[in-house]
């Protein structure tokens, strides 16, 4: 049977971040694993970052979502069921950040995916630095990927204080209670150590935490009213000029309210980067790609308020 992996957590949690060294880690024990990820766009960003892992043992595929759930989860079981047969040990499935974690639970016992696959793992990526001001489905999703994980990892461990680490734990807790579940997270049950620091001992863990499967109040995620995604592409714009761009889109709230600003964006030079960002933190990189593109994702978006920052998006 093919182990399925999810790997998932609310957005700007990290979750790239620690597919790339869990896959690493995987691939050097000797396992062929393919990643499947999950974006609103025909350009995924993610995928992008990941390339460099692509591999006779590791194979990337990408699910495009964006126009419901039942779409999205036929894409995704047609993608399960094309590589059954392929001599996978473990396929890895990043999700949105916005999620609903019965969709993976469900579709593992669908036919035919239920004589080639079982569920290996759920890990739950959380950033103690995004606890802030969520919205309430915001902070259900965020409740609904802790319930049900194996293991939890606080990313970015070593950048947050104390003070934000228990926050968000607490901030977690009272969501569990609100939708009567009965877990409560508490810190010796979080892998509390920078994703870069990982050792064979960690990743030993993750790779056997298994899964749990708790019960808790509903709460159906609209993905396309709930949530909203804008698109850019072939944007261009230099870096220094983006990031005070960005700053001023996510401090102004008639633009809405903006979660992350993620994209790879051409500069005057030819020369294209990533960058990555939240309303705490910008980060970028040095990519390569054919096509930039620049997406903002949040809720009650406000096009008209955007573009006075960005320029007009193309979708």
């Amino acid at each position: 049977m093919i182990k399925l992996d999810l790997v998932t957590g609310f957005l700007g949690a990290g979750k790239t971040t620690f597919i790339k060294a869990y896959a690493q880690y995987l691939l050097e024990k000797g396992e062929k694993i393919c990643i499947i990820e999950n974006d609103f766009g025909a350009i995924n960003v993610d995928m992008v970052l990941l390339k460099e892992l692509e591999s006779e043992k590791c194979s990337l595929e990408m699910i495009v979502g964006g126009d419901g759930d039942a779409a999205h989860k036929r894409r995704l079981k047609t993608k399960l069921i094309s590589m059954g047969m392929l001599g996978y040990d473990r396929v890895i499935i990043e999700p949105s950040g916005i999620f609903d974690m019965d969709e993976f639970f469900d579709l593992t016992y669908e036919e035919p995916l239920d004589r080639w696959y079982e569920i290996g793992n759920v890990i739950t990526l959380v950033n103690p630095r995004q606890g802030k001001e969520l919205s309430q489905k915001s902070r259900y999703i965020l409740m609904s990927e802790v319930a049900d994980a194996g293991i939890v990892v606080m990313s970015r461990a070593d950048e947050a204080t104390d003070q934000e680490k228990s926050s968000l734990l607490e901030l977690i807790n009272k969501s569990m209670e609100e939708y009567s579940c009965s877990v409560r997270l508490y810190r010796e049950k979080v892998l509390d150590k920078p994703i870069e620091g990982f050792e064979k001992e960690d990743f030993e863990k993750i790779s056997n935490c298994g899964f749990n499967k708790n019960s808790f109040i509903k709460n159906p995620i609209d993905q396309n009213n709930d949530y909203q995604t804008i698109f850019f592409f072939d944007y261009e714009m230099e870096y220094e000029e983006l990031s005070e761009k960005i700053k001023q889109v996510f401090a102004d709230k008639d633009c809405g309210k903006i979660h992350r600003i993620k994209g790879i964006v051409k500069a005057k030079n030819g020369v294209t980067y990533e960058i990555n960002s939240t309303s705490y933190e910008i980060k970028t990189s040095m990519v390569q790609t054919e096509r930039p593109v620049l997406i903002v994702i949040g809720e009650v978006l406000n096009k008209e308020g955007i573009s006075k920052y960005l320029g007009m998006p193309t979708l």
